[in-house]
């Protein structure tokens, strides 16, 4: 089972922060650090000091970071023209030495988009489909050779397809609770699934449902990752959770029902009631980014049993 560290960005953090954070994550032995790609603060957070990039992260992580893998969940393809991400995401894979991952969604937040003059299409799905296409198409294209999209939403002419990534293929993540378009998607274009803030029995019939997709699309269906992303609260007694659930505005009874909270071994035994309908792999959403005992906690009392 790998755990990956997942923050939240727009609920307020500086680089800096981050920084340390994702330092914490490699230091302790986690897999990878990934962030979220929005521009606003979502419920009664202050949001300050204010939204940071998620490329201009993961660049600035790529050349301060050894070992971890590096993504988003996910990159809002309504933020980016398909090209430019192509460029923006091959070039951060070169200054990571090959450790990037995309996780690309077809973008939701509304009032996000509104407060930084962002288009907000009604039709988002169409675009994130062709978005795939593109992405993947501009860095398979054999060097030399031109690359050319005509789609409804995008068209690319006479496209140099370059630069290419330091990876042979950029692992591409897709997720969602959609029950059809979504898992046909996944089979066509991912290397991952990721069913997000999920049961363990939602999380079962979507996994399902994305095994078949991709079976009926000639791909044997284990050759997908299945992951989650899952808030985490863990303490060393119902005091120290009930302190993080506070610190986050959440109750430890409402984290334990959602996430994954609780003792160390409670939630070692709620991960594996995830990895019983195939979860390989945890996003573990962190939402405050200045405890980083508890990342410690986690790395010591959690994943040790895992591995």
């Amino acid at each position: 089972m790998d755990l990956r560290i997942f923050t939240e960005p727009q609920q307020g953090a500086t680089y800096d922060t981050l920084l340390a954070v994702a330092r914490a994550t490699e230091d302790l032995g986690f897999d990878a650090f990934f962030r979220s790609d929005h521009y606003l603060k979502m419920g009664s957070v202050d949001g300050l000091p204010g939204p940071t990039d998620a490329w201009i992260t993961l660049a600035g992580l790529a050349r301060e970071t050894k070992r971890i893998r590096l993504g988003t969940l996910m990159t809002a393809a309504t933020f980016r023209l398909p090209g430019v991400l192509a460029v923006q995401v091959a070039q951060v894979d070169q200054m990571s030495g090959g450790r990037i991952e995309l996780g690309l969604g077809a973008g939701w937040f509304e009032e996000e988009h509104k407060a930084y003059g962002i288009p907000f299409p009604k039709e988002k799905f169409g675009r994130l489909e062709e978005q795939l296409e593109i992405v993947t198409g501009l860095w398979g294209t054999e060097p030399g050779s031109t690359y050319d999209f005509h789609g409804t939403h995008y068209d690319l002419t006479g496209s140099p397809a370059l630069p290419k990534p330091a990876q042979a293929r950029i692992p591409v993540l897709i997720g969602g609770h959609g029950a059809a378009r979504t898992p046909r998607l996944a089979a066509r274009y991912a290397d991952e699934f990721n069913m997000p803030f999920s049961s363990v029995e939602d999380t079962g019939r979507q996994f399902g449902r994305v095994r078949a997709a991709a079976e009926a699309a000639g791909r044997k269906a284990d050759d997908l990752v299945y992951s989650n992303a899952l808030v985490v609260c863990v303490g060393k007694d119902d005091q120290e959770v009930a302190r993080r659930a506070a610190a986050i505005g959440r109750e430890p009874g409402e984290l334990r029902a959602n996430g994954l909270a609780g003792s160390p071994a409670e939630v070692v035994d709620r991960i594996g009631r995830y990895a019983e309908v195939g979860t390989s792999r945890v996003y573990l959403q962190v939402l405050d980014l200045h405890d980083l005992d508890h990342l410690e906690l986690i790395s010591s009392q959690v994943q040790s049993q895992l591995a």
